[in-house]
């Protein structure tokens, strides 16, 4: 689906116009032009991307070609970045949508293959606000801006998952918590693989190295840049919380299996008793003196009773049982 959204000095004058009013405004030097793809088909990817904008060739493919990391590339007319959106919910738990845009002078192209909330909310300001769309870099703020303000459900989710976390391993139910601490793992190590590249990206645009950044917009990219970069650290210590509480699962799974050990081993010493003499009269001599006498059943009795009263006492004493 092809979306496209006209300003004039900030405010919205036409959207939604065919290719050929397309290639005209883009000829028009007064207007800003927002082109959004949702999801595109090959044949309008190849009508705007290569007819309307005619972008370079490499920046087209890196754009309808799955990128697993943020970047940006610098061309002659236009800036292409590669970011990650996330809209989070949680049933669908923790997931990424590759979110691509192309930077010009005055216009702006953006691409992605699933319905992004960020980027509705985003056109819904820009047409509601006048003089909120005066620049195309001003839009690229507002997206990332966006897009970044959707990572805090992501850290308040993983910040109650590690909650439970700890209180499943203080707790005695720990039966399906290794799942849980891997699944919280790979999480944190996604959002850190994905923060890490798209700060250094935003770094980028907030150098003032680019005639496509105005110097106005600079301290907007550079507060965007300490908001991925908080997040980064917050990541961080969530990885390092997690470290911790999976030491302690493994100390108290290891204390736990200690425990089963003592016990079976308090077991085998109890039985011990009468598991030697059980084996002593159960070696068939001939000459066995005590098997004529009268109390000598009694005597063997109360000797195994006794040792096996004594084993049983010791093994409380160590707390074997």
């Amino acid at each position: 689906m092809i979306q496209s959204f006209i300003f004039s000095e900030g405010r919205h004058v036409g959207s939604d116009l065919e290719i050929e009013a397309l290639r005209l405004v883009r000829a028009d030097k007064g207007l800003i032009l927002w082109v959004d793809l949702d999801n595109p088909t090959d044949e309008e990817i190849k009508q705007v991307l290569e007819g309307v904008f005619q972008f370079h060739p490499l920046a087209i493919e890196d754009c309808v070609t799955d990128s697993p990391l943020p970047k940006i590339e610098d061309y002659d007319d236009h800036l292409f970045l590669v970011t990650h959106a996330v809209d989070f919910t949680r049933t669908e738990k923790f997931n990424t949508t590759e979110f691509d845009i192309f930077l010009g002078k005055e216009y702006l192209v953006t691409f992605h293959r699933k319905p992004l909330r960020s980027v509705q909310s985003v056109i819904e300001r820009c047409l509601k606000n006048s003089g909120t769309a005066r620049a195309p870099d001003r839009i690229v703020h507002l997206l990332l801006d966006t897009m970044v303000d959707n990572y805090k459900p992501v850290t308040d989710e993983l910040r109650a998952e590690l909650e439970e976390i700890e209180e499943a391993v203080l707790g005695t139910e720990t039966g399906v918590l290794t799942a849980q601490l891997m699944q919280v793992r790979g999480e944190i190590n996604l959002l850190r693989q994905i923060v890490r590249p798209q700060r250094d990206v935003v770094g980028r645009l907030s150098r003032g190295d680019n005639k496509l950044i105005r110097s106005v917009m600079l301290p907007y990219f550079r507060d965007l840049r300490d908001n991925l970069l908080r997040i980064d650290e917050t990541a961080a210590n969530y990885a390092d919380q997690l470290l911790i509480s999976f030491d302690l699962y493994l100390s108290k799974s290891s204390f736990q299996a200690n425990d089963g050990i003592k016990a079976l081993t308090a077991l085998t010493a109890i039985s011990l008793p009468a598991t030697v003499i059980g084996s002593w009269y159960g070696m068939n001599y001939k000459h066995m003196p005590e098997l004529g006498w009268r109390y000598g059943y009694l005597a063997c009795a109360l000797i195994t009773i006794t040792l096996t009263a004594l084993t049983w006492r010791w093994c409380k004493r160590k707390k074997w049982l």
